[in-house]
């Protein structure tokens, strides 16, 4: 068995895989306590083979979960970081340490789907968007706030735009609160538009179908005009694609 952490920027999500898949799977918002949540979510699972995990937080976050997976588990836990290629992708940035591991391994998993070209975007607090060819070959990326974020900047740093009740995403709004909630989510089903749309231009060879994984996909994917599904869970996919194409020595 395997246990594959995603360490996100809200909350960290888990799954215990074996051969016939997701034996377990669970996500845990960093605002709980993760020493107690964690050890009671895993309560009664088997030990795994290996541990690996995947993480776009500090190293304070990530050595809490080192912790816990040894006092649960008496295990280690590997980091996996993003390479130059693997598992099929080759990454566009010069210095690919710097491409977040989440959009690598999101690719990877689309990747193990088969050669097919893709847009993949990660819509949490942080909305990222990555071309990927049916070679394999990351054509770049864009990286905006989030709708949820985009709505708390704006409100932070205004002083009478308030919000005296839930908004709902319309076309055209004709109150506060629905016009901040329809221009953020607005604003970025259009970007995921235009992205497509640009690379469509650029690369009119590659069919560009959007993957959409994240905390608001779901509600960003009725939004679109571009065709688009959502890929759940694909930085876990991807771990596992990873666990399965590197043996347990290799350098993760």
């Amino acid at each position: 068995m395997k246990l594959l952490l995603d360490l996100g920027n809200t909350r960290l999500k888990w799954a215990m895989a074996a051969a016939g898949g997701w034996i377990a799977r669970g996500a845990i918002a960093w605002e709980d306590d993760m020493s107690r949540a964690l050890p009671k979510a895993w309560n009664g699972l088997g030990r795994p083979d290996r541990v690996l995990g995947a993480s776009v937080v500090d190293g304070s976050r990530e050595a809490l979960i080192e912790r816990i997976v040894a006092d649960v588990f008496r295990h280690d836990l590997a980091w996996v970081r993003t390479p130059a290629e693997g598992c099929g992708v080759r990454v566009a940035y010069a210095e690919p340490q710097r491409l977040g591991v989440d959009r690598f391994l999101a690719m990877v998993a689309a990747r193990a789907q088969g050669p097919a070209s893709c847009v993949l975007a990660g819509i949490g607090t942080a909305l990222t968007l990555d071309a990927l060819s049916a070679e394999g070959k990351h054509l770049g990326g864009l990286i905006a706030p989030g709708p949820q974020l985009m709505q708390q900047a704006l409100l932070g740093a205004t002083a009478r735009v308030r919000l005296d009740h839930p908004g709902q995403i319309r076309d055209v709004a004709d109150n506060t609160a629905d016009a901040v909630v329809s221009g953020c989510w607005q604003a970025v089903a259009a970007l995921i538009e235009r992205f497509t749309k640009n690379l469509a231009g650029q690369h009119p060879d590659e069919a560009q179908h959007v993957l959409l994984d994240g905390g608001d996909a779901a509600a960003i994917l009725p939004l679109l005009t571009v065709p688009a599904e959502i890929a759940a869970d694909s930085v876990l996919r991807g771990l596992l694609v990873w666990a399965d194409s590197h043996l347990p020595h290799a350098s993760a």
